[in-house]
């Protein structure tokens, strides 16, 4: 009976005494009561109606059950009365009780949204942007990666009895809803930036347009495959283009952060420009190019360094690639190499080999190696390393003269270690009603930067005829269309005042439908096309752009029509 029965009487004795205690103020006024006593009866009807909130919202104290709903309603319809009456004499107390409520509460939330969005009208349409906001918290180009990871889990989302039997024994959803999960399946539409192509930040990379629930079910794994795979390919291809045509290797499953980090990131990393991975398990699942050389501890196994070399080459003749630092690179370490390849594959007419150093002045130890195997007669002997590599020193052993055909890229670039977040984030932008009226949204923030851009869009990109380069980003209303047979005239939207006529260009909607109807409607492209794709549109951009540290400003710019949309809300709701 306590459990059933308490919390409703707790609300109503509470109610009332924070209700006596408006009549009470008011007889305060006439002397009636002293001040202690008023403290008192408010104290008390305070610390009650906090305990109904508590009883109410605590599961371990009470376990709701829905049937009894209309009770509930009937007890918060008579409390609300009570508290009616606290209002016009008491707002200091009320505007306390209702922040304890919403502090109470407010971890729950994010556990109870779907739940929440089921009770609303379930077929209205919610069109949300998952958009490039900060890009690592830096403002410039990055790789759009993950997009066939996103395909995969919601052509697979699925809840099973067990799913269904651990959300039931959470006691916070009633059956109606766990029958609609037993049946989910994706109904909406997504459009998306293919994989590879550079972004910049506010772009929409992703947009959906589902029912509510739908859109909110699938964000969490969309914004982690996006976000994660968009920023290894990101430092990938920074490596990469730092290494001036030089191969570059992905190295870095062992210090991932995790399974899944190790084996999507070498798949980011290969969309970037990476020619291969350490990864195994990589190239099986997704194709990307394995490979590897020998470790220390091979060379450490053996009684001799040259032992442990010859023997290598015996069973690798075809891709002999020794690693020469395990004691000293130019005393033993490159003399031995050598030694090896004349005894073994020379005899076999074999050129093709090599040497990798992991430790010691990268610089001057490549550079001197290189002499060594050359007055050797092995100029074909290719010299790889690693060792904690970025694209900031790689571009300085290069500016230093170090002779190095092939890096292996390890930590900084399968955490991106420089900075390792990116900064994708799922907004909504729109609620279309059941008549198709599309009303925008928009999420406004002390922080400028992470004022959202409203509405269902599109995202155009302009090159120029004459160059092929990339010169601006285009945002419009979905309902818009741009001509590129004529000029037309942009702005910043931030500084309103810079102004470019755009001629002589093609524009191209970057978007592409991806679900239609809850139907796959995207032909996937394999790995080596997104990679080839990427390298392409990578070399649309200028070089200023591409430049790592201040590079020139790629502008995302907004139609008037979209324009005024944001503004409009902003005046309205700012």
């Amino acid at each position: 009976m306590v459990q059933k029965y308490g919390p409703h009487l707790c609300i109503l004795l509470g109610g009332a005494c924070w209700g006596l205690l408006g009549l009470f103020n008011r007889s305060l006024l006439a002397g009636a009561l002293v001040p202690r006593d008023v403290a008192l009866i408010r104290n008390f009807g305070g610390l009650l109606a906090l305990l109904a909130v508590l009883l109410l919202f605590d599961r371990s104290a009470l376990k709701i059950n829905w049937r009894h709903l209309p009770w509930f309603l009937g007890t918060g319809i008579v409390s609300v009365l009570l508290f009616t009456l606290l209002y016009f004499s008491c707002q200091q107390q009320c505007s306390l009780a209702v922040a304890a409520v919403l502090l109470y509460t407010a971890p729950t939330f994010v556990v109870l949204a779907s739940a929440l969005l089921w009770r609303e009208p379930i077929t209205r349409k919610k069109l949300a942007a998952l958009a490039a906001a900060d890009l690592a918290g830096i403002r410039r180009e990055a790789i759009a990666a993950g997009l066939e990871q996103v395909v995969d889990y919601i052509q697979n989302l699925r809840f099973d009895q067990e799913d269904i039997e651990y959300l039931r024994s959470r006691n916070l959803f009633d059956p109606e809803f766990l029958a609609y999960l037993k049946d989910f399946r994706f109904t909406g539409d997504i459009w998306a930036i293919p994989e590879g192509t550079p972004i910049f930040p506010q772009e929409p990379v992703v947009t959906v347009r589902a029912p509510a629930i739908q859109a909110q079910l699938i964000e969490t794994f969309t914004l982690l495959a996006i976000n994660h795979q968009s920023l290894i390919a990101t430092k990938a291809n920074r490596i990469v283009r730092a290494a001036q045509g030089r191969t570059v290797l992905e190295f870095g499953s062992r210090r991932a952060q995790g399974t899944d980090g190790a084996i999507t990131g070498a798949r980011a990393a290969y969309i970037g420009g990476c020619a291969g991975t350490a990864c195994t398990i990589s190239d099986q699942l997704y194709g990307v190019p394995a490979g590897g050389t020998m470790a220390h501890a091979w060379v450490q196994t053996f009684e001799t360094q040259y032992e442990a070399f010859k023997t290598y080459c015996e069973i690798y003749p075809t891709n002999a690639v020794l690693l020469v630092d395990t004691y000293n690179t130019l005393k033993s370490g490159v003399p031995d190499a050598i030694r090896a390849f004349n005894e073994v594959l020379k005899p076999r007419g074999i050129t093709k080999c090599g040497i990798r150093l992991d430790s010691g002045d990268i610089a001057y130890l490549t550079k001197e190696a290189r002499k060594m195997l050359d007055e050797a007669g092995w100029q074909s002997c290719t010299i790889s390393a690693s060792n904690a590599l970025d694209e900031n020193l790689i571009t300085d052993l290069l500016l230093q003269g170090a002779r190095i055909d092939c890096f292996g890229v390890g930590e900084r670039l399968i955490t991106a270690r420089s900075e390792p977040v990116f900064g994708c984030v799922y907004k909504l932008a729109a609620v279309e009603d059941k008549d198709g009226t599309i009303r925008p949204k928009i999420k406004i923030s002390e922080n400028v930067a992470k004022i959202t851009t409203p509405h269902y869009k599109k995202l155009y990109r302009f090159y120029g005829n004459d160059t092929g380069k990339a010169i601006a980003d285009y945002m419009t209303v979905h309902d818009e269309t741009v001509d590129d047979s004529r000029p037309l005239t942009i702005f910043d939207p931030d500084a309103t005042w810079k102004k470019k006529e755009v001629y002589d260009f093609t524009a191209r909607e970057l978007q592409v439908p991806v679900f239609r109807g809850g139907e796959l409607v995207y032909d996937l492209p394999s790995l080596p096309q997104i990679r080839a794709y990427c390298l392409q549109q990578v070399d649309t951009l200028w070089e200023e752009v591409k430049r790592f540290d201040n590079p020139h400003k790629y502008y995302v710019d907004l139609s008037q029509k979209l324009w005024n949309v944001k503004h409009g809300l902003l005046e309205q709701n700012g």
